[in-house]
């Protein structure tokens, strides 16, 4: 990954200038040749030139005059073009410096540069030989806020950190694995990680979370992080949930192996978003009370396994009937929530790759979201996912779909039929709490079968972004 500074000179290999017209380049560092080229291949918005001068390569960016999602998200993509160019060169550093009037666009295309320069080569021998060859982004500015730059390198650590996590197999990212890499993560930038192992989930009979575990030779836990800085501007917490299967087999309901499971490590995408962003918030302190909830586990086949037929009494005391062990994620997130209530909050926010309804729905393009909060909350969702490029839909949550859970011998069933898979999960999650909540199932979104601009193929750490632009201007 590279690292992102900001600084007031130019010293890199490469020099990167963002214009918004051709008259913000000094005509005294190129010849007359150079700006003719420069011109004519930066005649349209975010349109790349890239000139050698011998000792560096110059790259030009002609960006939109108007600051809007829309264009930072075009920025990101132009930085992703330009990273990709200068790994081919072999640069190792560069100077970014936004020529344009509101010096906005600087922010976009450095984070588009790095989020394009991530890479997972723990298991290659020859990683070294991998390696992308770009280190440093400097951000050359006079006027750019730190903060801002503080905030995007945070943003961009927990999204590389999140990839790592949904990308490692389940040959190393056991639950307890998963609990120690959070806890190793986040604890030396001031968040407080507690972890309850299998015997303390067994006290607190946490049934939903124990009844996926019982096909697995390894045990469960359930990861509680704080982050709770002084000057917070909420008086209760935000609670963060996340969905830590680490490998999801279908259970005894056992998925087909091609196109299916064969990529379901990525199954606790949402505990990786949800923990990504408590990190980014605490690496750049912004002043908002959060609490994050992981309960992990991985959803196994044995002969100890739960079953399609089984009744589960929920750590709220509901009972499930289990109609399918494939839908296991909302077992362990419903005892997830129930045991939100403890903090009195004043929001919890959900976040799991829970159906394939929501996939056929969206396609990759979107996440779903859906829940009790008020539309406002809503709307502030909705615009922080068109800031940051990870949008989210809001499916319909009428009371009617409810039903479609009624079981014959227990309070609720775990699934509620053919239709509307999407919101049926939603409504079972509902079940399990009595604040305002926002379920996110962010199965379309959070794994890539191929690379496309800054989105790496496999893991996209999808919601950290997103939930991290949402609380950094949260307000109740």
């Amino acid at each position: 990954m590279a690292t992102i500074q900001l600084q007031k000179s130019q010293t890199a290999q490469a020099i990167i200038y963002i214009i918004s017209n051709h008259n913000s380049l000094l005509k005294d560092n190129f010849s007359e040749k150079e700006l003719s080229y420069i011109i004519s291949k930066t005649e349209k918005d975010f349109d790349v030139a890239i000139v050698n001068q011998y000792d560096k390569e110059i790259v030009v960016v002609k960006a939109a005059a108007e600051v809007t999602d829309s264009n930072a998200e075009k920025a990101r993509k132009a930085g992703a073009t330009v990273n990709t160019l200068l790994n081919k060169s072999k640069i190792a550093n560069v100077d970014v410096l936004d020529l344009t009037k509101d010096e906005k666009y600087a922010i976009p295309f450095a984070e588009g540069m790095a989020l394009t320069n991530y890479q997972f080569l723990k298991y290659f021998k020859d990683a070294d030989k991998k390696q992308n060859s770009l280190v440093e982004i400097n951000i050359v500015s006079n006027s750019l806020n730190q903060q801002k730059v503080t905030e995007l390198i945070a943003g961009v650590e927990a999204n590389a950190w999140a990839k790592d996590l949904v990308n490692e197999p389940l040959s190393f990212l056991t639950a307890t694995e998963l609990a120690n890499q959070i806890e190793e993560k986040v604890s030396p930038v001031g968040v407080k990680v507690e972890v309850l192992d299998q015997i303390k989930i067994e006290t607190l009979k946490m049934g939903g979370l124990l009844a996926v575990n019982k096909g697995s030779l390894d045990p469960a836990t359930f990861t509680i992080m704080e982050w709770k800085p002084e000057n917070a501007r909420n008086t209760q917490p935000v609670v963060l949930v996340g969905k830590g299967i680490v490998y999801d087999t279908g259970g005894l309901s056992l998925k087909p192996t091609k196109n299916s499971m064969d990529f379901m490590k990525s199954d606790m995408g949402g505990a990786a978003a949800m923990a990504g962003a408590i990190y980014a918030l605490a690496k750049a302190k912004v002043p908002v009370h959060v609490v994050g909830l992981i309960p992990a586990t991985d959803n196994r086949p044995s002969g100890n396994a739960y079953a399609p037929g089984d009744v589960v009494k929920m750590y709220n005391g509901l009972t499930v009937e289990v109609l399918n062990t494939d839908a296991e994620g909302r077992m362990v997130l419903a005892d997830a929530l129930s045991y939100a209530k403890k903090y009195n909050p004043e929001l919890v926010i959900d976040a799991a790759t829970l159906t394939g309804a929501a996939v056929a729905a969206l396609g990759p393009e979107a996440s779903a979201v859906m829940g009790t909060a008020d539309s406002n909350v809503v709307e502030e969702l909705q615009k922080a996912g068109f800031a940051a490029h990870e949008r989210v839909v809001e499916f319909p949550f009428f009371e009617e779909y409810g039903e479609y859970l009624k079981s014959d011998i227990a309070d609720l069933k775990n699934v509620g039929g053919p239709y509307a898979g999407t919101i049926t999960a939603g409504k079972f999650l509902e079940n399990f709490t009595d604040y305002p909540w926002l379920h996110l199932d962010i199965a379309p979104t959070a794994w890539s079968t191929s690379a496309k601009n800054y989105i790496s193929k496999g893991a996209t750490a999808s919601g950290v972004r997103l939930i991290f632009e949402f609380l950094k201007h949260y307000k109740k």
